[in-house]
């Protein structure tokens, strides 16, 4: 699929300006002005970041309620019920909350719900297992900012819930039986970061009932953090930057045993790793069945233990990989059937496994260049999730269906909803409408925005190490693009592996080496000698030999 390249535009004032200050790199001071870091404050603060700059967590509103009504739990000697979700922020946001309440001495009982046979969120069916199990007060990690039903009849019952939550609240309304609703995300919440994710959120109600931030379960905040794709900036940065490092070194026999399973070990942890190598693992029993295999592990105090749920994780993953494979596979088959020129796509099927949607949804809205919502029927009823481009509120557009859907929810990029059969011929109507209203011009080409452009001859070892100052990469400080034009293909293109293809390329004066993960068959006509501009990323190429630099295609535009 063809790409627009936007290249950003110098600003060599704000450029000189960081640089003499802060005593950096011009090209440095460049890369943080395309990432909105324009003032020497905010440079300090994204290149050296610090656990000291985390922010007071009773500036989260409610934050204080949640905090009296816990210490209360453990001066009565009440039983809570830690309640979250099912993929890698929910899990690891519960066992940041067990963690939390096992240190200050609560009796504490750990529930996630099955994907499959419960669904997201809080549901009716806990009442009766919360009142067996004696439990007086319930918080939510990663969800409950919706449920205000099942909060209602909770109190009813006597049980008290807190929520700590970082979607949206539907409509705005948040669930006032609750004691506490502890949200960066709702209206009259101020605090200075609002993207965290639960994990974090977790994390910031264990620093206000400590009194201290519990930098012990920093490898499981950075897991949370980095899976859940939320900006790394401001606090997540600090999560991220400090907390990768400890995932590496972890004591904890549950990401020991997940690292080594991974084949992973002894690597320098990075977000890559956590978003393709750990963090899928650790979603896989979640979306297959339970996350209770996910969990047990993170709490794991046995290292045999934690060894045999790892291994029972990649079990877990292999199958959901198979699976991901043939929904993704029958899903473009119905698409290019007869929906391939919608605005959004929006594709269905009986019983397909509720475990892949999201990831399939991801697949086809990355191949199609536009949101795509992938809906698993069973006995009349669908569940979805959905996955976006920039530009496109996936939240908002649901909002304008709520009258036709059971009920939906999640984010800008992601989101999820439950649509009856009857109603998805006008589901899909009513959102290509909306999307119709929102790309006037036709379905927007996928963006690549281009930091600057370079010669060949400036790519080398030093520029990498320049580059690496703005570490770690993710949502919300992507790593750096660079364009080079006018370049010829020295070698003939050697396909490596499944879908990657290698070749060289030159100006005349230098040659490097140039790598397209999955590219192979995109470019399957290029040949030696054609000429060529170039988008990418800078990497090593360190196989039995020194390190050197190497270009990291993404992107490549054949010249006549």
């Amino acid at each position: 699929m063809s790409k627009k390249w936007v290249l950003k535009r110098p600003q060599p004032l704000l450029q000189k300006e960081l640089a003499q200050s802060l005593h950096i790199h011009p090209f440095v001071a460049q890369l943080l002005v395309n990432r909105g870091v324009l003032t020497s404050a905010q440079a300090l603060s994204f290149l050296k970041p610090s656990l000291n700059d985390l922010h007071d967590p009773l500036l989260l509103k409610d934050m204080d309620k949640a905090v009296v009504r816990l210490k209360k739990a453990r001066e009565a000697g009440e039983t809570v019920l830690v309640y979250g979700d099912y993929d890698v922020d929910g899990v690891t946001s519960t066992a940041v909350m067990y963690r939390l309440l096992k240190k200050v001495g609560i009796k504490v009982i750990n529930y996630i719900p099955h994907r499959m046979d419960e669904g997201y969120g809080l549901n009716y069916e806990i009442i009766p297992l919360a009142k067996e199990w004696g439990v007086s007060l319930l918080i939510t990690v990663d969800c409950g900012v919706t449920s205000v039903g099942e909060i209602e009849a909770l109190k009813k019952e006597g049980i008290d819930v807190i929520v700590t939550d970082h979607h949206e609240p539907e409509g705005g309304k948040i669930p006032d039986a609750a004691v506490a609703v502890v949200d960066p995300k709702r209206a009259d919440c101020t605090y200075p970061c609002a993207d965290l994710a639960g994990v974090g959120l977790a994390a910031k109600f264990a620093q206000a009932v400590l009194e201290a931030f519990p930098t012990e379960d920093l490898d499981l905040v950075a897991l949370g953090t980095i899976a859940d794709v939320v900006p790394l900036r401001g606090e997540n940065r600090i999560f991220a930057r400090f907390g990768l490092p400890e995932i590496a070194k972890s004591t904890k026999h549950g990401v020991q045993a997940l690292i080594e399973s991974s084949r992973i070990k002894g690597k320098d942890m990075t977000p890559h790793l956590v978003g393709f190598s750990l963090g899928p693992r650790l979603n896989a029993a979640g979306r297959m069945g339970s996350a209770a295999t996910s969990l047990q592990l993170l709490l794991s105090d046995d290292a045999a233990n934690a060894m045999a749920l790892a291994m029972s994780l990649e079990s877990f993953n292999r199958e959901r990989q198979r699976l991901q494979a043939t929904l993704v596979d029958e899903a473009v088959a119905l698409i290019e059937g007869g929906l391939v020129e919608d605005r959004i796509i929006v594709v269905h099927k009986e019983g397909w496994h509720k475990g892949v949607l999201g990831i399939a949804a991801s697949k086809i809205s990355e191949k199609y260049g536009r949101p795509a919502v992938v809906i698993s029927f069973e006995e009349g009823l669908g569940v979805g999730s959905a996955r976006s481009v920039a530009g496109f509120h996936l939240n908002e557009a649901f909002s304008h269906c709520a009258d036709i859907l059971e009920g939906f929810g999640g984010h800008k990029r992601a989101a999820g909803l439950r649509v009856k059969d009857m109603k998805i011929k006008e589901l899909r109507r009513r959102l290509n409408t909306f999307a119709e209203s929102i790309f006037i011009d036709g379905t927007p080409l996928p963006i690549l925005e281009i930091d600057g452009e370079l010669p060949l001859s400036a790519l080398n070892m030093d520029l990498v190490k320049i580059v690496g100052e703005l570490e770690p990469f993710g949502e919300g400080n992507p790593i750096p693009l660079f364009a080079t034009r006018r370049l010829m293909v020295k070698s003939r293109p050697q396909i490596m592996g499944k879908d990657t293809i290698k070749f060289w390329v030159t100006d005349g004066r230098a040659t490097v080496s140039a790598v397209g993960f999955g590219m192979a068959q995109e470019y399957s006509e290029l040949r030696m000698g054609n000429a060529v501009d170039i988008v990418y990323t800078l990497g090593i190429d360190d196989w039995n030999k020194a390190p050197q630099v190497q270009i990291m295609l993404k992107d490549v535009r054949m010249l006549k």
